[in-house]
């Protein structure tokens, strides 16, 4: 009798312990997410698209049409400071981007009742040019003109994507005047001019090779394939044109796992198509939208469980601490034996509830109140 109450004392002694580890572990990894948080809250400013209708009720709304309509805001990478800076009932405003230096943006918009599509937004309404606040806004064209455009670093420019004709074209942002055309070489959607205006890159069909990331230079019409397997929404390293950032799924990962359709993780590659690295993964989890910081010091980006996402929760991550894979994607960290499990930071509005955004752009400039 006496043994069994020793085995019983060291069995709760033992609960005890794991458990206190348990809860000093989590706070472990609540210190470093809030840690990460203050890290960026002074870091300039993020543009996204979301609907008013969430943000304001502060609910998520399943029901599509229920969402309204998309409008632009303004928030702090640890999304304080956030302020709608289109408020406009009857329109969608999407695909924010800013100049290198922070001033100008340059998005879509498209009457409310017009299907915002995350792999086709860029072929959706007008083109627009604005201050970084969102005043002063300049309508180029018509519904449909300029598809995909993309600035050049110096503004001044823009490359747009014809799809059906397979050609891409730049155009002198003022005049609107042809200044340059090419073949697409399999680009079909998605294409962003690069920080030093030597490339275009975009999601394209090639080589027998369906959804992939292709860059092609300017000056020789030089195409390269630079990713493997299913491939979208890529964008170029603030910082430096030599790497891209895109998402990735790849079902043959995970046979007979997540609907036998795999999930959609975030990747980096370099220009030349040489070398591809995991950044981000989870289960369950489709991740879209990868941005990163001016200085290429950290990356967001937007998730969701349906891989049809517009509006996703947004999240925040270094750079430095990649490949990060939490413990619930247990098959991929066999591939990544030294990947860390976080920190990730999500963003989320003062009542707790996710800050769901679309096409997350990011600036170190700073923008003041319209004035």
């Amino acid at each position: 009798m006496r043994c069994l109450c020793v085995s019983w004392r060291v069995l709760a002694l033992t609960w005890i312990v794991l458990s206190t580890a348990a809860t000093s572990g989590r706070a472990a990894e609540d210190a470093d997410v809030a840690a990460l948080g203050k890290e960026v809250a002074g870091t300039g400013w993020i543009v996204f698209a979301a609907h008013p209708a969430e943000i304001d009720g502060g609910r998520i709304i399943e029901d599509r049409e229920g969402r309204g309509q998309l409008d632009l805001y303004l928030a702090r990478p640890d999304g304080s400071g956030l302020r709608n800076i289109t408020q406009t009932d009857a329109l969608h405003e999407f695909g924010g981007r800013f100049s290198p230096d922070g001033k100008t943006l340059l998005y879509r918009r498209a009457p409310k009742e017009a299907s915002i599509n995350h792999d086709r937004w860029g072929t959706t309404g007008e083109l627009v040019t604005a201050d970084a606040d969102g005043s002063h806004p300049v309508v180029h064209g018509k519904a449909g003109e300029f598809p995909w455009a993309s600035p050049s670093p110096d503004m001044k420019q823009i490359v747009c994507l014809y799809k059906e004709e397979g050609k891409i074209r730049i155009f002198d942002l003022e005049s609107k005047k042809l200044a340059g055309e090419m073949p697409s070489q399999g680009i079909f959607q998605q294409m962003v001019w690069s920080p030093d205006g030597k490339r275009v890159m975009g999601t394209a069909n090639i080589a027998g090779r369906s959804w992939n990331v292709v860059s092609i230079e300017l000056a020789t019409q030089k195409a390269t394939l630079l990713t493997r397997a299913l491939n979208c929404t890529p964008d170029w390293f603030q910082g430096d044109p030599e790497r891209v950032i895109y998402s990735n799924r790849n079902p043959a990962l995970f046979p007979g796992q997540f609907k036998d359709y795999g999930l959609t993780m975030l990747m980096q590659a370099t220009a030349d198509g040489k070398s591809r690295k995991l950044i981000y993964g989870n289960a369950w989890r489709h991740c879209y939208f990868g941005c990163t910081s001016p200085d290429d010091k950290y990356v967001i980006f937007s998730d969701d469980a349906e891989d049809g996402l517009v509006a996703g929760e947004m999240r925040l991550l270094r750079l430095a601490d990649t490949p990060i894979i939490p413990p619930s994607l247990k098959t991929l960290k066999l591939l990544y034996p030294d990947s860390k499990e976080g920190p990730v930071f999500s963003l989320k509005l003062p009542n707790g509830m996710a800050l769901r955004g679309f096409e997350p752009h990011w600036t170190y400039a700073e923008i003041g109140e319209k004035k």
